[in-house]
């Protein structure tokens, strides 16, 4: 194939990360379309591949069957070639030896299967990697948030972590299975939040930071239910559950489901050494007070995750932020690249409204 016939990404694109990497790679295998990545990563300290992106290229070639040029860790300059057959597998399993997100990797793959009604199931299964980490979604609210939207729209995807993975070492223990639409998928359209009657929680902590009397679980959860009963007066349901994992961690995020169709959230919210429970608690709380005041149906983590989709979808889409965040506008023009159907940001006093 000439490279006049391969579409030419700049990798170094508006935040100039492994975003550009993830979606421009599930949206050639999704479009058919051969794609040249060039200036990889090159805004980055560290330029070129990380070895998590190029575990999730890996995966998405795999599964797909599609072509990936030869590329390791610090490669620059790469290609991938889909496969026209829209041959999927049923099944594939991946071994991570670092603490990976999980998230960021499922990330391509889910967007690449929207195009394939077969087979009616893909189960992924990964032992490694991370269930939570930096700058990445935790599973617990993909599953609460994220993939509660992505089903609304038609793309079903079901999670089960067997195993709770942290950074540094990760070893986490996943199974992931995506149904890919049958039908065309649901426009998004998230404009108004609604009225919440409850807020849930998740609050993931590790065995290793068990203390006599020291209930980490208990004073995050206390000092989330006062932040949001004082701001909010609103009922909770919050759990803490005790795991085990190779690393000690703390993971925490809140949700809410509103009765226009929305699942406003904190975002996954991590503890370190550095910061009391207390602290976790009222940041991971102000995350979402803030949504929820500002009447913000859609949290800056979900956009990213809600365009891919929107700018796939035929019928017209449109949600409602508080910020467009550099993620988001990357994405953005992506997606324009790709499909070649124009977008519009309209911005209000302290919104603004993404339109496809």
């Amino acid at each position: 194939m000439n490279n006049k016939n391969y579409l030419e990404i700049d990798g170094s694109l508006g935040e100039g990360g492994g975003a550009i990497l993830r979606l421009s790679a599930a949206y050639s295998v999704l479009f058919k379309k051969p794609i040249v990545i060039k200036n990889i990563r090159a805004n980055r300290p560290n330029p070129g591949l990380r070895l998590q992106h190029l575990l999730g290229l890996k995966i998405l070639s795999d599964l797909t069957n599609s072509t990936l040029s030869s590329c390791n860790i610090g490669t620059r300059e790469l290609s991938l070639t889909p496969n026209i057959k829209n041959e999927v597998k049923s099944n594939i399993s991946l071994n991570i030896n670092t603490a990976a997100s999980i998230g960021l990797l499922l990330q391509p793959v889910q967007i690449a299967c929207l195009g394939h009604n077969k087979p009616e199931k893909i189960e992924i299964k990964i032992r490694g990697g991370g269930t939570y980490g930096k700058w990445a979604p935790g599973l617990n609210y993909l599953k609460a948030v994220t993939y509660k939207i992505f089903e609304a729209s038609g793309l079903k995807i079901k999670i089960d972590i067997l195993k709770h993975g942290f950074y540094p070492k990760g070893g986490a223990q996943v199974n992931c299975h995506i149904h890919p639409p049958k039908k065309p998928l649901n426009p998004i359209n998230l404009i108004e939040l609604g009225n919440i009657e409850r807020i849930h929680g998740d609050i993931i902590i590790t065995n290793q930071l068990r203390r006599n009397r020291d209930n980490i679980g208990i004073r995050i959860r206390k000092t989330i239910q006062q932040r949001l009963k004082r701001d909010l007066n609103v009922e909770t349901d919050i759990k803490f559950t005790w795991v085990d994992s190779i690393s000690p961690g703390v993971g925490v995020s809140l949700w809410a489901q509103s009765d226009t169709g929305g699942v406003i959230s904190s975002g996954t919210i991590l503890g370190d050494k550095k910061t009391s429970s207390e602290k976790l608690g009222n940041i991971t709380a102000q995350k979402i007070i803030s949504y929820i005041q500002n009447e913000i149906p859609v949290d800056n983590y979900l956009s990213d995750q809600l365009i891919p989709l929107m700018g796939y979808i035929e019928e017209k889409s449109c949600i409602k932020v508080s910020e467009i965040t550099n993620h988001t506008r990357t994405n953005l023009e992506l997606t324009k690249r790709f499909t070649k159907k124009d977008y519009k940001i309209v911005k209000f006093s302290n919104f603004y409204k993404i339109h496809f």
